[in-house]
C-alpha cells in the first residue's frame, strides 16, 4: 500500500464525518456516535470535566463536530463568556448551528475551518479543549502549534484522545479507513508528550485513561484525558 499524503488522510477524514453528520456509523472510541440532548456526540472522553472552566472564560473546543462539548461548557459556565467550535467538516457546523439555537445557547459560535489553521485570533482564548479529534490529523505537532498561537499566556489545554501504547505498523498508517476510525493517527504517550513540548507547552499531566480495544501484532489503545499549560 503506498504512503498516504496529508491531503488523502484529510479528504478521507473530511468524507467520513460528512456521512457521520447525515446519519452515517462512526467508531471513534468507546461510547462514539450517542446523543446528548439531541446533539450528536462522537467523543472518547470527557475533556470540559477536568478543564477547570470558569465564568466569563473564552473557550475553544478543537473538532467541535454536532457541539456537545461546546454546550457542556457553556453550561459549566452558566452561560458566560464564549465557547468558539471548530471543524472543518461543512455537515457538522450546520448540524452545531441549528442545534444551538434549537438549544437557546446564546454565547456560542461555530466557525469552519482545520485545526492546522485556526480561525481565531492571536492570545484570545482562555482554555482549549478537544475530544477525539487531533488523532485525525495528520500533522499534530502543527495543530499543537495553532492551539499554542491563540492561548492566551498561563492558559491550558485539556484533550480526550485514542494513544496507541506502541508506534503503529507503516500498513496501519496507510490504511484510511482506520485513520477515520481514531486509529492509524494514534501516537504513543512519548511521541504526544514530545509534540507538545516541542511547541512550547509545559506542564504536561495525564487526567484518567480507560482501555478501549486492542488492535492487531499486540498493540493497545487507550483513551487518554491530559492536559498541557501554555506559560
Amino acid at each position: 500500500m503506498p504512503e498516504r499524503t496529508e491531503a488523502e488522510i484529510k479528504l478521507a477524514v473530511k468524507a467520513h464525518y460528512s456521512e457521520v453528520g447525515k446519519g452515517g456509523s462512526c467508531c471513534c472510541g468507546p461510547g462514539a456516535g450517542a446523543r446528548s440532548a439531541g446533539v450528536l456526540s462522537l467523543g472518547c472522553g470527557s475533556p470540559v470535566r477536568y478543564a477547570g472552566l470558569k465564568a466569563g472564560m473564552t473557550v475553544l473546543d478543537l473538532g467541535s463536530g454536532g457541539g456537545v462539548d461546546v454546550f457542556a461548557a457553556s453550561r459549566r459556565m452558566l452561560g458566560s463568556g464564549k465557547v468558539i467550535g471548530v471543524d472543518s467538516t461543512p455537515q457538522m457546523i450546520l448540524q452545531a448551528r441549528e442545534a444551538a439555537a434549537q438549544l437557546g445557547f446564546v454565547n456560542v459560535e461555530f466557525r469552519q475551518g482545520e485545526l492546522e489553521k485556526l480561525p481565531v485570533e492571536n492570545d484570545s482564548v482562555d482554555i482549549v479543549l478537544s475530544n477525539c479529534v487531533i488523532n485525525l490529523v495528520p500533522d499534530k505537532r502543527k495543530a499543537f502549534a495553532e492551539a499554542f498561537r491563540v492561548m492566551k499566556h498561563g492558559s491550558s489545554l485539556t484533550i480526550s484522545d485514542v494513544i496507541a501504547d506502541k508506534p503503529l505498523p507503516q500498513r496501519v498508517k496507510e490504511d484510511l479507513d482506520l485513520w477515520s476510525r481514531c486509529e492509524a493517527g494514534c501516537l504513543t504517550r512519548q511521541e504526544l508528550r514530545s509534540s507538545l513540548e516541542a511547541v512550547g507547552f509545559v506542564d504536561y499531566r495525564e487526567r484518567g485513561e480507560s482501555m478501549w480495544k486492542e488492535e492487531g501484532e499486540d498493540i493497545r489503545l487507550v483513551s487518554l484525558t491530559f492536559s498541557a499549560r501554555k506559560p
